[in-house]
């Protein structure tokens, strides 16, 4: 699986992801930090990939979208890093799933 992950969340959650098999990309390392939403959605789009992220803008286009970049939306609260990374490696498996099942939005936290 391919993930894009969004500015509101660190850079190493890609490394993160890298080391359980998957290809993974930070925004910032695209030179998207600063896109918008829509351009965000369009890289996603274009590379296959899964966006993970803490915006509800995200997931509120996927529910009007009558397609698009599954969006895997993180619902927790501001949290220790190695907490949130810890959630993504239990939830992953899950995800993954969902992602597979072509389910649009999946929230995890």
């Amino acid at each position: 699986m391919h993930f894009l992950i969004d500015a509101h969340l660190r850079p190493r959650l890609a490394l993160v992801l890298r080391r359980a098999g998957h290809d993974a990309d930070h925004v910032f390392d695209l030179g998207l930090l600063t896109a918008s939403d829509i351009e965000i959605w369009r890289h996603a789009e274009k590379a296959g990939a899964a966006i993970l992220t803490k915006d509800a803008d995200f997931a509120a286009m996927r529910i009007h979208a009558a397609s698009g970049p599954a969006v895997v939306w993180v619902r927790l609260g501001n949290v220790a890093n190695v907490e949130l990374e810890r959630v993504l490696k239990v939830a992953l498996s899950e995800i993954l799933s969902a992602i597979e099942a072509e389910e649009g939005v999946i929230e995890i936290g």
